[in-house]
């Protein structure tokens, strides 16, 4: 017992050094790679249906991250957040229309910071968003040291591309095809793993170490993926949400309308009321199977690109970052795609391969990533033995990529931080793969929130621009609870109002993992209220609910 007592000290001690030293020795590579719209319907998230058998296998030689969350379900706002390590009322970037560095602060980004010391940084794909949200330029010059890459058959992505049963062409939602039909005999996601792939091999033989970010498309709607990767999902073995209908204590301005699915041409057909809807049943299992199958499809060109960097001898000298920008409903709550504070919209895989930390580095030129095809290779079984279950946030991705690099993170961010040009609004989680995590962390807490532009749903309650905001909701997500508060917002001052409660959510967690029955009503907050109001003005909105999640929780035991 003592010698397996000592093994285990020994290996514990190793593993912590090799942590340090990696850290020390520094410039390692960086692969970064982001989903589009991907929640965690992942194997190694514990989805049995989902096919994903390579970015499982990834996990199952990475520290994984059961409790990531976006501090916006929406493109812009989670991306620009993400990358510059800010909070979006830091970036004051809540649609799609304005440029961070013009609109709030000349904020560093992760590429931005890498570039400064001395990486060559390449992004490939939707890693910034594009257009205004990234000056028309994906932030080019100053995050990447060539411009960025973009397919070309993206250019098709909204075009009327899918065959419909009248034999037209139409812009529907649910879009196999096939590929050798379409313009160029390709994909986005195909086109930009070629890219990464041959940047990769320009790599190969370089000392100077890279910063590769690849953004894949998919899962994002339109559903244009090769039409092979539905004979993975059987209609027949697909069901509905286990939660299919909106709650009848839901806040009417806490419900997202989902008018991006209602304009493809295959649901207008459907003539379904607004805003609660419902989709038929049957239409319902289409999307959630072409979902599925867009995961797949997406799976497969991260294979495609994990074992283009073995093939090439650079994984045990590279960094690899998988995530994505926010979830996707699927017809949870009633509800379909982003814009809520929901966790199937706001939880994403975060999953970290460290070589030399999270798996022994390779010397014997075995492969540590073969490529993985779902249609051939029997079921695959992965088990994930670095798990983090405690909660964090995608702003902590900056400063923990950083460390893990072997650069110094970004030092943590003053509680304005405005004319601050590097810093960080997250934390860095690289102690977290030093030693094995203690339980729960009632510290440990994620944030997100979203705009509305009234109490109940619009046409633009989705993505309401700056200047029709009249409410935010801010959320806070525990252990133990989910906690929203839909509170006044001037888009004016991006102010918000701490006393104006439009609405509020408590969900408990224990009985209710999957946020159905909100029981803030079942509550008195005006003696609570009472006593926010006698906080200084300088205590941060974010500590303000932490107190009151205390108080109501506090109450809650009392009465138990």
């Amino acid at each position: 017992m003592y010698k397996g007592f000592r093994t285990w000290i020994l290996l514990l001690v190793f593993h912590t050094l090799a942590v340090a030293v990696w850290a020390r020795r520094g410039r390692r590579n960086v692969l970064f790679i982001i989903a589009d719209d991907l929640r965690t319907s992942l194997g190694c998230y514990g989805d049995s249906l989902v096919k994903s058998p390579n970015i499982d296998q990834l996990a199952s030689k990475s520290q994984v991250f059961l409790n990531a969350y976006a501090q916006q379900s929406v493109c812009a706002p989670s991306r620009t957040s993400i990358l510059t390590s800010r909070r979006p009322d830091t970036t004051r970037l809540y649609d799609f229309k304005s440029y961070w560095r013009v609109h709030s602060g000349n904020y560093t980004t992760m590429p931005q910071y890498f570039k400064s010391k001395g990486y060559l940084t390449l992004s490939v794909g939707k890693v910034f968003h594009p257009g205004i949200a990234s000056n028309h330029s994906d932030d080019y010059p100053y995050s990447w040291s060539i411009p960025a890459y973009h397919p070309a058959s993206f250019t098709y992505e909204k075009k009327k591309m899918c065959k419909g049963e009248d034999g037209k062409l139409h812009a529907n939602l649910l879009c196999a095809v096939n590929v050798t039909q379409q313009p160029g005999g390709t994909l986005p996601d195909m086109e930009s793993t070629d890219e990464a792939v041959r940047l990769l091999k320009s790599r190969a033989s370089d000392d100077n170490p890279f910063f590769l970010a690849v953004g894949f498309h998919k899962p994002h709607i339109p559903f244009r993926i090769p039409q092979e990767y539905l004979s993975l999902y059987p209609i027949e073995e697909i069901t509905l949400a286990p939660d299919p209908d909106v709650p009848k204590l839901l806040p009417p301005v806490a419900y997202n309308p989902w008018t991006d699915v209602r304009r493809r041409d295959d649901v207008q057909k459907l003539n379904i009321s607004f805003p609660y809807g419902p989709i038929p049943k049957d239409f319902q299992l289409r999307i959630r199977q072409h979902y599925y199958a867009a995961v797949s499809y997406m799976d497969a060109q991260v294979g495609r690109l994990l074992s283009a960097l073995d093939e090439l001898r650079l994984s045990n000298s590279t960094v690899v970052v998988f995530t994505s920008d926010h979830g996707w409903s699927l017809g949870e709550h009633g509800e379909w795609a982003k814009y809520s504070n929901f966790d199937v919209v706001t939880r994403v895989p975060l999953i970290f391969y460290v070589p030399g930390v999270t798996s022994h580095r390779n010397w014997r030129g075995e492969s540590t990533f073969p490529y993985i095809d779902a249609f051939n290779q029997s079921q695959h079984s992965f088990n994930n033995d670095k798990v983090i279950k405690n909660m964090v946030e995608l702003v902590d991705v900056f400063p923990t990529v950083s460390h893990l690099a072997g650069l110094r993170a970004p030092k943590r961010c003053p509680d304005v931080s405005f004319q601050e040009e590097l810093c960080t609004e997250g934390g860095n989680l690289a102690h977290t793969f030093q030693r094995p995590e203690r339980g729960e962390n009632g510290e440990a807490v994620s944030f997100s929130q979203y705009p509305r532009p009234a109490n109940t749903p619009q046409e633009n309650s989705d993505l309401p621009d700056l200047k029709d905001i009249k409410i935010m909701g801010y959320s806070l997500r525990t252990w133990d609870y989910r906690y929203t508060l839909w509170l006044g917002f001037n888009p004016n001052t991006f102010q918000v109002n701490v006393s104006d409660v439009h609405a509020g959510e408590l969900y408990l967690l224990a009985s209710d993992p999957g946020q159905d029955n909100n029981v803030y009503s079942d509550y008195d907050h005006s003696v609570m209220m009472t006593k926010m109001t006698r906080l200084p003005p300088t205590v941060s909105l974010q500590m303000r609910m932490k107190l009151q999640l205390l108080y109501l929780s506090a109450g809650r035991k009392r009465k138990a």
